[in-house]
Protein backbone atom coordinates (compact mmCIF):
# COMPACT_ATOMS: atom_id res chain seq x y z
CA UNK A 1 0.00 0.00 0.00
CA UNK A 2 1.33 3.43 -1.20
CA UNK A 3 2.03 5.89 2.03
CA UNK A 4 -0.43 8.13 0.51
CA UNK A 5 -3.05 5.93 1.07
CA UNK A 6 -3.06 6.46 5.19
CA UNK A 7 -5.68 9.18 6.04
CA UNK A 8 -3.40 10.24 9.01
CA UNK A 9 -0.59 10.83 6.48
CA UNK A 10 -1.47 14.73 6.55
CA UNK A 11 -2.13 15.59 9.78
CA UNK A 12 1.06 14.03 11.27
CA UNK A 13 3.28 15.78 8.81
CA UNK A 14 1.33 19.25 8.93
CA UNK A 15 0.04 19.52 12.32
CA UNK A 16 2.70 21.38 13.88
CA UNK A 17 2.68 24.42 11.40
CA UNK A 18 -1.16 23.93 9.89
CA UNK A 19 -2.23 26.73 11.90
CA UNK A 20 0.07 29.39 10.59
CA UNK A 21 -1.27 32.64 8.72
CA UNK A 22 -2.11 31.79 5.18
CA UNK A 23 -5.48 29.30 5.96
CA UNK A 24 -8.11 30.57 3.69
CA UNK A 25 -10.51 33.32 6.29
CA UNK A 26 -13.47 30.73 6.83
CA UNK A 27 -16.07 33.59 7.45
CA UNK A 28 -17.48 33.04 4.40
CA UNK A 29 -18.17 29.27 4.74
CA UNK A 30 -19.18 29.78 7.97
CA UNK A 31 -22.03 32.42 6.55
CA UNK A 32 -22.83 29.41 3.92
CA UNK A 33 -23.00 26.92 6.04
CA UNK A 34 -25.45 28.56 9.04
CA UNK A 35 -27.92 28.88 6.70
CA UNK A 36 -28.44 25.42 5.83
CA UNK A 37 -27.60 23.94 9.04
CA UNK A 38 -31.25 24.12 10.36
CA UNK A 39 -31.50 22.96 13.94
CA UNK A 40 -28.28 20.61 13.74
CA UNK A 41 -26.69 19.05 14.23
CA UNK A 42 -24.03 19.34 11.45
CA UNK A 43 -21.34 16.90 10.53
CA UNK A 44 -17.80 18.25 8.98
CA UNK A 45 -15.86 15.64 7.52
CA UNK A 46 -12.28 15.89 7.91
CA UNK A 47 -12.57 18.91 10.54
CA UNK A 48 -9.17 19.56 11.33
CA UNK A 49 -7.97 21.98 13.85
CA UNK A 50 -11.59 23.52 13.77
CA UNK A 51 -11.21 26.34 11.33
CA UNK A 52 -14.55 26.54 10.16
CA UNK A 53 -16.16 23.98 13.36
CA UNK A 54 -14.57 26.34 15.73
CA UNK A 55 -16.70 29.48 14.09
CA UNK A 56 -20.06 27.50 13.81
CA UNK A 57 -20.09 26.21 16.86
CA UNK A 58 -19.91 30.11 18.21
CA UNK A 59 -22.91 30.54 16.51
CA UNK A 60 -25.07 28.22 18.72
CA UNK A 61 -25.39 25.62 15.90
CA UNK A 62 -24.07 21.76 17.52
CA UNK A 63 -20.97 20.17 15.48
CA UNK A 64 -19.79 16.77 15.15
CA UNK A 65 -16.47 16.03 13.36
CA UNK A 66 -14.61 13.36 11.72
CA UNK A 67 -11.15 13.32 11.59
CA UNK A 68 -8.22 10.86 10.60
CA UNK A 69 -5.23 12.76 12.33
CA UNK A 70 -5.14 12.78 16.02
CA UNK A 71 -2.41 15.23 15.71
CA UNK A 72 -5.27 17.42 14.12
CA UNK A 73 -8.16 17.12 16.27
CA UNK A 74 -5.38 17.81 19.59
CA UNK A 75 -5.15 20.95 17.79
CA UNK A 76 -9.09 21.57 17.79
CA UNK A 77 -9.80 20.32 21.51
CA UNK A 78 -6.64 22.80 22.29
CA UNK A 79 -8.73 25.56 21.06
CA UNK A 80 -11.45 27.74 23.69
CA UNK A 81 -14.92 25.93 22.68
CA UNK A 82 -12.43 22.78 20.99
CA UNK A 83 -14.07 20.65 24.17
CA UNK A 84 -17.27 21.29 22.89
CA UNK A 85 -16.95 19.48 19.89
CA UNK A 86 -16.77 15.62 19.73
CA UNK A 87 -14.26 14.12 17.18
CA UNK A 88 -14.23 10.42 15.63
CA UNK A 89 -11.34 9.69 14.81
CA UNK A 90 -11.08 7.69 11.56
CA UNK A 91 -11.24 7.50 7.90
CA UNK A 92 -14.17 9.80 6.64
CA UNK A 93 -15.03 6.86 3.57
CA UNK A 94 -16.15 4.45 6.16
CA UNK A 95 -16.07 5.92 9.76
CA UNK A 96 -19.69 5.03 11.38
CA UNK A 97 -20.75 8.58 12.64
CA UNK A 98 -22.80 7.95 15.83
CA UNK A 99 -26.47 10.28 14.21
CA UNK A 100 -28.18 11.60 11.54
CA UNK A 101 -27.50 15.18 10.29
CA UNK A 102 -29.30 17.77 8.18
CA UNK A 103 -25.61 19.18 6.84
CA UNK A 104 -22.35 17.25 6.32
CA UNK A 105 -19.59 19.33 4.73
CA UNK A 106 -16.31 18.85 3.64
CA UNK A 107 -14.19 21.74 2.53
CA UNK A 108 -10.79 23.01 0.81
CA UNK A 109 -10.47 20.30 -1.48
CA UNK A 110 -10.54 17.31 0.92
CA UNK A 111 -12.48 15.05 -0.50
CA UNK A 112 -9.40 14.23 -3.08
CA UNK A 113 -6.84 13.10 -0.35
CA UNK A 114 -9.26 9.90 -0.41
CA UNK A 115 -6.66 8.60 -3.24
CA UNK A 116 -7.06 5.13 -3.38
CA UNK A 117 -10.07 3.92 -6.62
CA UNK A 118 -13.25 3.82 -4.93
CA UNK A 119 -12.82 5.57 -1.82
CA UNK A 120 -14.37 8.68 -2.64
CA UNK A 121 -17.56 7.14 -3.87
CA UNK A 122 -16.99 5.21 -0.49
CA UNK A 123 -17.29 8.93 1.30
CA UNK A 124 -20.57 9.41 -0.89
CA UNK A 125 -21.67 6.25 0.39
CA UNK A 126 -21.13 7.06 3.71
CA UNK A 127 -22.65 10.32 3.98
CA UNK A 128 -25.76 9.36 2.38
CA UNK A 129 -26.49 6.50 5.10
CA UNK A 130 -25.81 9.69 7.76
CA UNK A 131 -28.05 12.54 6.18
CA UNK A 132 -31.44 12.85 6.93
CA UNK A 133 -34.19 13.35 4.25
CA UNK A 134 -33.93 16.39 2.43
CA UNK A 135 -30.57 16.72 3.84
CA UNK A 136 -27.34 18.20 2.11
CA UNK A 137 -24.11 17.52 1.64
CA UNK A 138 -21.96 20.69 1.09
CA UNK A 139 -18.37 20.53 -1.00
CA UNK A 140 -15.59 22.60 -1.79
CA UNK A 141 -13.02 22.05 -4.56
CA UNK A 142 -11.02 23.05 -7.05
CA UNK A 143 -11.74 22.56 -10.68
CA UNK A 144 -8.61 20.63 -12.31
CA UNK A 145 -6.83 22.80 -15.14
CA UNK A 146 -3.86 20.68 -17.41
CA UNK A 147 -2.34 23.38 -17.43
CA UNK A 148 -1.59 24.20 -13.96
CA UNK A 149 -0.64 20.74 -14.14
CA UNK A 150 1.97 21.45 -17.01
CA UNK A 151 3.22 24.60 -15.09
CA UNK A 152 3.11 22.90 -11.39
CA UNK A 153 5.67 19.72 -13.07
CA UNK A 154 8.05 22.65 -14.75
CA UNK A 155 8.45 24.69 -11.19
CA UNK A 156 10.19 23.98 -8.34
CA UNK A 157 9.39 26.29 -5.74
CA UNK A 158 10.62 27.41 -2.69
CA UNK A 159 8.20 27.32 0.28
CA UNK A 160 10.08 28.41 2.91
CA UNK A 161 13.09 29.65 3.84
CA UNK A 162 14.55 30.34 7.71
CA UNK A 163 17.80 30.64 9.13
CA UNK A 164 17.97 26.88 10.00
CA UNK A 165 16.05 25.33 6.86
CA UNK A 166 15.10 25.52 3.33
CA UNK A 167 11.68 23.99 1.40
CA UNK A 168 11.03 23.38 -1.53
CA UNK A 169 8.45 21.71 -3.45
CA UNK A 170 7.95 19.60 -6.56
CA UNK A 171 4.78 17.95 -8.43
CA UNK A 172 4.10 15.15 -10.84
CA UNK A 173 1.03 14.24 -12.16
CA UNK A 174 -0.54 10.81 -13.87
CA UNK A 175 -2.89 12.29 -16.05
CA UNK A 176 -4.69 8.64 -16.77
CA UNK A 177 -5.40 8.22 -13.12
CA UNK A 178 -5.87 11.57 -12.32
CA UNK A 179 -3.41 11.91 -9.19
CA UNK A 180 -0.86 14.01 -8.27
CA UNK A 181 2.31 13.92 -5.65
CA UNK A 182 3.78 16.71 -4.50
CA UNK A 183 6.80 16.32 -2.63
CA UNK A 184 7.99 18.73 -0.18
CA UNK A 185 12.19 18.52 0.40
CA UNK A 186 13.30 20.34 3.88
CA UNK A 187 16.80 20.80 3.91
CA UNK A 188 19.02 21.16 7.48
CA UNK A 189 21.88 20.94 8.51
CA UNK A 190 21.06 17.49 9.21
CA UNK A 191 20.21 16.17 6.49
CA UNK A 192 16.95 16.54 4.11
CA UNK A 193 13.30 15.36 5.26
CA UNK A 194 10.89 14.23 2.68
CA UNK A 195 7.09 14.96 3.01
CA UNK A 196 4.79 13.37 0.52
CA UNK A 197 1.09 14.32 -0.55
CA UNK A 198 -1.23 13.42 -2.94
CA UNK A 199 -4.58 13.75 -3.92
CA UNK A 200 -6.93 11.84 -6.51
CA UNK A 201 -8.33 14.83 -8.35
CA UNK A 202 -11.87 14.97 -10.10
CA UNK A 203 -13.66 17.53 -12.57
CA UNK A 204 -17.36 18.89 -10.76
CA UNK A 205 -19.03 16.07 -13.48
CA UNK A 206 -17.19 13.39 -12.33
CA UNK A 207 -18.25 14.47 -8.49
CA UNK A 208 -22.11 14.68 -9.58
CA UNK A 209 -21.47 11.23 -10.85
CA UNK A 210 -20.44 10.08 -7.51
CA UNK A 211 -23.13 11.86 -5.59
CA UNK A 212 -25.88 10.55 -7.80
CA UNK A 213 -24.58 6.67 -6.99
CA UNK A 214 -24.99 7.36 -3.73
CA UNK A 215 -28.71 8.54 -3.90
CA UNK A 216 -28.11 12.40 -4.16
CA UNK A 217 -28.97 14.88 -6.62
CA UNK A 218 -27.09 18.26 -7.17
CA UNK A 219 -28.94 21.22 -5.93
CA UNK A 220 -26.66 23.98 -6.75
CA UNK A 221 -23.14 24.87 -7.61
CA UNK A 222 -21.50 28.30 -7.26
CA UNK A 223 -18.37 29.41 -8.14
CA UNK A 224 -17.82 30.48 -4.40
CA UNK A 225 -19.22 31.01 -1.05
CA UNK A 226 -20.73 33.93 -1.66
CA UNK A 227 -22.74 32.20 -3.94
CA UNK A 228 -21.33 34.03 -6.62
CA UNK A 229 -22.28 32.01 -9.93
CA UNK A 230 -20.07 29.11 -11.20
CA UNK A 231 -19.24 29.47 -14.98
CA UNK A 232 -16.87 27.40 -17.56
CA UNK A 233 -13.92 29.91 -16.14
CA UNK A 234 -14.16 28.83 -12.60
CA UNK A 235 -11.18 27.41 -10.85
CA UNK A 236 -13.30 25.84 -7.59
CA UNK A 237 -16.89 25.31 -6.69
CA UNK A 238 -19.54 25.19 -3.99
CA UNK A 239 -21.61 21.79 -4.69
CA UNK A 240 -24.87 21.26 -2.89
CA UNK A 241 -26.21 18.15 -2.96
CA UNK A 242 -28.97 16.68 -1.44
CA UNK A 243 -30.99 13.66 0.16
CA UNK A 244 -34.49 13.09 -1.35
Amino acid sequence: MSILDDPGLFGRQWAAVYDRPGNPDPAGAVDFLAGLAGNGPVLELAIGSGRVALPLSERGIAVEGIEASPEMADLLLAKPGGDRIPVIIGDMADVEAGGTYPLVYLVFNTLFNLTTPGRQEDCFENVSRVLAPGGRFVIEAFVPDEENFDRDEREVRVWDVTEESVSVRLHKYDRAAQTFLRQTLIFTNGGVELQPFGMRYQWPEQIDAMAAAAGLTLEARYADWDRSPFTPDSPSHISVYRKP
